[in-house]
């Protein structure tokens, strides 16, 4: 009876051991994940974003400025088609935006590509703000249009570097919250050229001036940025690539002590970049794209763009205050644009516990549903304007709504997972295709958006907004895949085999290690 009932006696010991080298083994962080680290991590991820913000301002500008320029009272004014282009090139531009950037950024790395467009976009800026300089018409227009080109090309080249940086420098916990700065940077230049609207009417230079200058300073902010150690060492700069991990691992310069979960990390990063070489030298651009892990996630990306472009989201920025007067919106229509500018920011900011708590997936299918909702409204107050019309409140909350349901995926999520779903070797090129796409997509739809209205009327076209929403909802439900808490390699598994590996490291070997220990005791 005593050799049975010595076991009984130990077990709760061995059990309560376990828990609490359990327990301690959980409240050590991976390195990646210190506060060191983080701090490092997001401040060079803002540095990069600063001149995102510039992108938003670019994208917002049409709906504070269009006002003036229809103006016929004004010297310069634009008719209606010339407006549309004005409004719209820069859209047009952003695929070129996308190529540009599927070039550079595995050619010059991911910290001057972003000073590459941070430049494009100041010049844009500079032309804007110099245009009224001419005392000729034709030359007015001709530059303004080419400094919106350009700033398209900004934003078309914005898509994806700071989002590929900020997922090659972190760890896959804190990944969400770093590549999620794009569409906040995306948000707050959105916001700010609301209010600048706002504040400053029919005064498109001193916006444009203002604009110039904030572009500058961004432009000044990239230098500090170190390069991507993954980029550093597909390039063989191994010496570099070590400097810029251990910075973002929240080591000292000095290497006076040996880490082995670095250097296990390094070690990988160094695998992955020799296969990702060895491919590049072996095979073309061509052959790369043919991959499964290139064009599944590059077909979907592509698609996903177009959901977002069709269902709506861009063209409400752009045309924020037109189309808040033509829902009927009795307040201050520039207002309403600043409220759509607030409640998108806050919401944005929110984005990282959706994603990590819900997952990429769930937070894209509420979010479709929602803006469905929304614009289904919108057209029952045109289709019933005796009844739901009369309703003078459902407008404001419908465009603010559409808003944040937007944010919550739809408008987010695309420029969130561009970073996540391609292979190394090919990342730059594959994201830039994808972005060259959507982007196309996303000109037709805001150039055609004014002749859309006259031909469906404003309630209908509400009506196909909710219809290409629901689209997107099955569309996210059945082929875009759940990236949460997954790592990059994972993620490339998954698409050359359908199967997700994880991959055993010092910081995933906790577990069995602990099994071990309980074993042996």
């Amino acid at each position: 009876m005593k050799d049975i009932e010595e076991p009984t006696f130990r077990s709760p010991v061995i059990c309560k051991d376990m828990d609490h080298t359990k327990a301690k083994e959980k409240s050590k962080k991976p390195l990646g994940e210190s506060h060191r680290a983080v701090l490092r991590q997001k401040l060079m991820v803002f540095l990069g974003n600063s001149g995102v913000l510039g992108s938003g301002m670019v994208i917002s500008m049409p709906s504070v400025t269009l006002t003036q320029l229809h103006d016929e009272s004004q010297p310069f004014w634009l008719n209606k088609d010339e407006a549309s282009w004005f409004a719209s090139i820069n859209n047009m531009a952003c695929p070129l935006g996308g190529l540009l950037v599927s070039y550079f950024m595995d050619r010059i790395g991911r910290k001057y590509t972003i000073l590459l467009t941070n430049l494009l976009g100041l010049l844009g800026w500079l032309l804007l703000a110099t245009s009224f300089l001419h005392s000729d018409r034709d030359l007015i227009y001709a530059q303004m249009l080419v400094g919106r080109a350009l700033g398209g090309i900004m934003i078309g080249m914005f898509v994806s570097p700071v989002g590929v940086y900020s997922a090659e420098i972190s760890l896959p916990r804190i990944r969400g919250r770093l590549i999620l700065g794009t569409s906040i940077g995306l948000a707050s230049g959105i916001l700010l050229m609301y209010l600048l609207g706002y504040f400053i009417r029919s005064n498109i230079v001193l916006i444009s001036t203002i604009s110039c200058c904030y572009q500058l300073a961004a432009t000044i902010l990239v230098f500090p940025m170190p390069e991507s150690p993954s980029w550093l060492l597909t390039k063989g700069r191994d010496e570099r690539a070590r400097k810029s991990l251990r910075y973002f691992r929240g080591l000292p310069k000095k290497e006076d002590d040996y880490v082995p979960e670095f250097e296990d990390e390094l070690a990988h990063m160094k695998a992955t970049a020799e296969n990702s070489r060895n491919t590049a030298a072996s095979e073309s651009l061509s052959q790369v794209i043919r991959r499964p892990e290139v064009y599944k996630p590059v077909l979907m990306m592509t698609a996903f763009f177009g959901f977002q472009q069709a269902c709506g989201v861009v063209v409400i920025i752009v045309y924020a205050v037109q189309i808040a007067q033509r829902a009927g919106v009795s307040i201050d229509p520039v207002l309403v644009a600043v409220m759509l500018g607030v409640a998108r920011i806050i919401m944005t900011f929110f984005m990282s516990t959706i994603f990590e708590k819900w997952g990429r997936k769930p937070s894209g299918i509420f979010s479709a549903s929602g803006m469905g909702l929304c614009m289904l409204l919108l057209a029952a107050g045109g289709w019933w304007p005796d009844t739901v019309g009369t309703w003078h409140w459902l407008p404001v909350v419908c465009i603010v709504a559409h808003i944040v349901f937007s944010t919550m995926g739809m408008l987010t999520l695309p420029f969130f997972m561009i970073s996540e779903v391609f292979p190394q070797r090919a990342r730059g090129s594959a994201s830039g295709i994808a972005v060259f796409f959507g982007m196309i997509l996303a000109f037709i739809m805001l150039k055609i958006y004014p002749n859309m209205e006259a031909a469906m009327g404003t309630a209908n076209l509400f009506a196909f907004y909710a219809f290409i929403s629901f689209l997107a909802a099955g569309f996210i439900g059945y082929f875009v895949p759940e990236t949460r808490g997954r790592t990059l390699e994972e993620l490339e598994e998954h698409w050359r085999t359908g199967k997700y590996t994880r991959r055993l490291t010092l910081n995933n070997l906790k577990e069995v290690e602990l099994h071990e220990r309980f074993l042996q005791k």
